[in-house]
């Protein structure tokens, strides 16, 4: 009982002593203590550069949301992280977003998409994780390679610091020194200017170039892992140097259910958030997966054991598309307790999350306004679809559309992850039911070890392909599945099939055409064969700035100029006669050959010159001889936004739409 007097007591003095203190600008009414760090230069501890980030930081008002994981990977974080800054958006804050992966490797670019995923290219060039695709998709922005960390990257940094004397002799130690520059990037890529919308995917002169005003963080992998344990105390000092209302947590955790009859366990989640705070971090809001809604009952016992309130404990269970994550956490009011935890709201309410009301009219923007639209549009195209103002008084759909996508990494589906969200946000703009079928391209044709001509098929796999009504052909390296992809082209341009080629696809496009039209039945690239005829079998050829000994960071990456033909296809649906798409490539389609391939009909209508000559980019045959044969060297899924779907990928399933509609009115006529 004394006890208990004197700690109430302890509470009252407290808070009338920071009561007094001077109100802030901007959005914050106090300052406290913990909200405060004490900045003085004379007794900060902080090296000079840090404490230049963490003074703008503070000055600027700039907050910074860390999203962790527990229990397990895989366990949705990159959704969950992204829908938070959907919620941001709504509340007209600019976001941009930063991915601390542990891993070694110093970039995403040399990882095997089986293991890894798909490697996402941005603007600049960097080859990072997925989850960044993620993030501009959701966020409207363009990111840059600093906005993926990895422990390579810091490790790295550290080192060159080192070896140019900027420690000045000091032992250089995990503590402070990785620590320090973990801090350091975070703060510079929470102040790094970002655009609204890809500058590849837009026109638009609004998209300036602006100074964010909240940064999303997530750490990678799951709290606990050796790896990340110098991410996770550099996290610890960020929040002491920062102040409690300028960083928060938000931790997903896990949340299954088990027995007969079925019982949600709370005990992953409570030792989880029991090992984040030995770990001095301790979790502002519970975001909790899991099949079902959690029920009260479950609410509570998480609060009890994990002392997190009630309203901050979030029901993220499995929902119908990603887009309704953003939805689920509005109904949830995590907006409006996000907004107050970091004291974005004008009045002070502490964290009793049961009287923060919806103070923001977040429905009431146009972002939340149009993601309902695009939500509602994934699982009935049916229904009116207007996030752009551009489909008012579009027809409703008639039609499901099922697109083939015909690659070598199919068993790991995140691999073609951006070709697969390109495809759904053209489905939504034509308003058709997408339905993909994975063909697994050795299946189609075995490769062989000699002149990669035909082997043993799968006629199953060609059943399969013959539903289609449009395919795509991704990117890829290495020799496996060439000659399948190679067939593939060959049966849709002779069945004049819509068909989209990209990166690799493209190269198959052009030997494929070499082969069966101008007869040059060895033609290859010089990828996969060394002895191939110049300038008539090495149909693609390796790039001569092209480094072959050093993997990482070398191939052509990043925005790229394309100049397109008039009156080509992909000029008419580009609506434009330059256009800036991402590569990702190290071998590119022969110059000599162009001549002769143009003459019998395939067109390079898309071309770039730099300083290394003229590239081809874009192929396509004429709509009299095919509806839709397009190939580019470029990859457009990365540029693919939900609000603005890739031209190339648009045209695709308008072709796919056009033709469905076509086959369906002459079969009424025949009945």
């Amino acid at each position: 009982m004394l006890q208990h007097l004197i700690s109430l007591l302890l509470q009252i003095c407290v808070v009338h002593s920071f009561s007094s203190l001077p109100h802030s600008g901007g959005n914050h009414a106090i300052h406290n203590a913990r909200c405060c760090p004490l900045r003085t230069s004379s007794s900060s501890h902080l090296p000079p550069k840090l404490e230049n980030l963490v003074t703008d930081t503070l000055d600027s008002d700039r907050k910074i949301i860390v999203v962790t994981g527990g229990v397990l990977s895989g366990i949705g974080k990159g959704v969950t992280a992204s829908s938070i800054g959907v919620l941001f958006r709504a509340m007209n804050y600019r976001v941009t977003a930063l991915k601390i992966d542990p891993y070694l490797n110093v970039d995403a670019g040399t990882m095997s998409p089986f293991e890894h995923g798909e490697v996402f290219v941005l603007d600049d060039g960097g080859e990072t994780d997925l989850d960044l695709g993620n993030y501009e998709r959701f966020l409207s922005v363009s990111l840059t390679k600093d906005s993926n960390l990895s422990t390579g990257k810091i490790y790295q940094s550290v080192i060159e610091r080192e070896r140019v004397g900027e420690y000045l002799g000091k032992t250089v130690q995990v503590v402070p020194h990785i620590s320090d520059a973990i801090q350091e990037w975070i703060l510079k890529v929470a102040q790094t200017p970002v655009s609204r919308f890809s500058k590849v995917a837009t026109d638009n002169d609004d998209a300036k170039d602006e100074p964010p005003e909240v940064c999303i963080v997530e750490l990678g992998g799951t709290l606990g892992d050796i790896e990340s344990m110098p991410f996770v105390e550099a996290l610890r000092q960020l929040q002491e140097n920062l102040g409690w209302k300028n960083l928060c947590f938000v931790h997903v955790s896990l949340v299954p259910v088990l027995g007969d009859p079925a019982e949600q366990k709370t005990k992953p989640t409570q030792h989880s958030v029991k090992q984040m705070m030995q770990m001095g971090l301790r979790p502002d809001f519970l975001c909790c997966r899991g099949k079902e809604q959690l029920e009260p009952s479950t609410v509570s016992k998480l609060s009890l054991f994990t002392s997190v309130p009630k309203g901050a404990i979030v029901s993220l269970h499995d929902v119908s598309n990603i887009y309704r994550v953003p939805l689920m956490m509005i109904e949830q009011n995590l907006h409006s307790m996000l907004a107050q935890r970091l004291r974005l709201l004008p009045n002070e309410l502490g964290v009793d999350y049961s009287m923060v009301e919806s103070q923001t009219q977040i429905e009431e923007s146009d972002v939340i306004k149009d993601w309902r639209k695009l939500a509602d549009s994934v699982d009935e195209p049916e229904s009116e679809c207007d996030w752009r103002k551009l489909a008012d008084s579009v027809d409703e759909p008639e039609s499901e559309c099922v697109i083939g996508i015909v690659g070598k990494y199919i068993e790991q589906g995140d691999a073609y992850l951006s070709v697969v969200k390109a495809l759904t946000h053209a489905s939504i703009a034509t308003k058709q039911r997408l339905c993909i079928e994975w063909i697994e391209a050795s299946s189609l044709c075995q490769d062989s070890d000699d002149d990669g001509t035909e082997s043993i098929s799968d006629e199953t796999a060609w059943d399969r392909l013959k539903r289609c009504d449009g395919v795509v052909v991704p990117g890829g390296f290495g020799t496996r599945g060439m000659a399948g992809k190679i067939r593939t082209i060959q049966y849709l341009r002779e069945n004049k099939i819509p068909f989209l080629g990209i990166c690799l696809g493209m190269q198959a496009t052009v030997i494929e055409y070499c082969r069966n039209v101008l007869g040059i039945q060895k033609a290859h690239s010089a990828e996969f064969f060394d002895d191939l005829v110049k300038d008539e079998e090495d149909a693609v050829i390796f790039m001569p700035e092209g480094d072959r000994t050093r993997l990482g960071g070398t191939m052509r990456l990043g925005a790229r100029e394309t100049i397109l033909k008039e009156n080509s296809i992909a000029r008419k649906m580009y609506g434009s006669e330059k256009v800036m798409e991402r590569h990702r490539h190290r071998y590119e389609v022969n110059p000599a050959l162009v001549p002769r391939l143009e003459d019998e009909g395939l067109q390079f209508v898309g071309r770039n010159t730099d300083a290394s000559g003229e590239r081809m980019e874009v192929c396509e045959l004429s709509e009299d001889v095919h509806p839709y044969f397009m190939a580019c060297q470029y990859h457009p899924e990365f540029t693919s936004r939900p609000e603005l779907p890739n031209p190339l990928f648009l045209g695709l399933l308008q072709t796919c739409k056009r033709i469905i509609a076509a086959e369906s009115k002459t079969s009424a006529v025949v009945k």
